[in-house]
């Protein structure tokens, strides 16, 4: 069944960097590939100085920043996100050069 925001078929895919996001570029690249099976719906960051924020933006694509030292604890930070990636309803979310360990929780539903 194809998702009705993503009438294509498409994978939706959210890409975490907290650099240059050489990695997400190369990613964004491939999915403008018509036959590619995904599509970056956004890119999130711990750092908002991360090189590869402005890059997403320069490709038409969505960023978000969550700096962790502005969150009390590692469960806060996560939660944040956690409730940015149920609005967004991505398919996989992608750790492309994200420096930042993860809880088992967290990566659960992805």
């Amino acid at each position: 069944m194809m998702s009705a925001a993503f009438p294509s078929g498409r994978k939706r895919v959210v890409v975490f960097i907290s650099g240059s996001g050489s990695n997400m570029v190369s990613l964004a690249k491939a999915c403008q590939a018509a036959d590619f099976p995904a599509e970056i719906v956004c890119v999130i960051s711990d750092k908002a100085s991360a090189g590869g924020l402005e890059k997403a933006r320069g490709m038409g694509i969505p960023t978000l920043v969550f700096e962790r030292k502005t969150y009390v604890s590692k469960a806060e930070h996560e939660g944040a996100i956690l409730a940015a990636l149920g609005e967004i309803a991505p398919d996989i979310i992608c750790l492309a050069g994200y420096m930042r360990l993860i809880s088992g929780d967290f990566i659960a539903p992805y």
